[in-house]
């Protein structure tokens, strides 16, 4: 994380966090998302974003911690911060999966 010889005022702080959420907001196709992502963070910070993602809809279907590591190699740590995020955080994984596409089942 980056630190600052001084810490940017809680309100300067909330009101960047709110632009940058209204340019994500002003994409309109996974495409535009990506190269802003890709334009926005390092190839390590993109790595460590996905990585949590991954895990996200693996844990919500209540896989346990080693099986998601086994299929993902992500770190039962970061598995572990996922899941209290997913518990205690502000909501954002939980929306997100509610917007994606359901799979399509087979007809019997």
């Amino acid at each position: 994380m980056k630190h600052r010889p001084q810490p940017v005022p809680d309100r300067d702080a909330e009101a960047d966090l709110d632009a940058l959420s209204r340019a994500l907001a002003g994409l309109t196709t996974p495409a535009h998302v990506r190269a802003f992502l890709e334009d926005l963070c390092t190839p390590a910070e993109l790595e460590a974003m996905a990585d949590r993602w991954k895990v996200v809809p693996l844990l919500v279907e209540g896989v346990p911690y080693r099986e998601i590591h086994d299929r993902t190699l992500v770190s039962v740590t970061t598995i572990g911060r996922v899941a209290r995020t997913l518990e205690r955080g502000s909501g954002g994984y939980a929306l997100a999966i509610e917007h994606l596409p359901r799979p399509k089942r087979r007809s019997a």
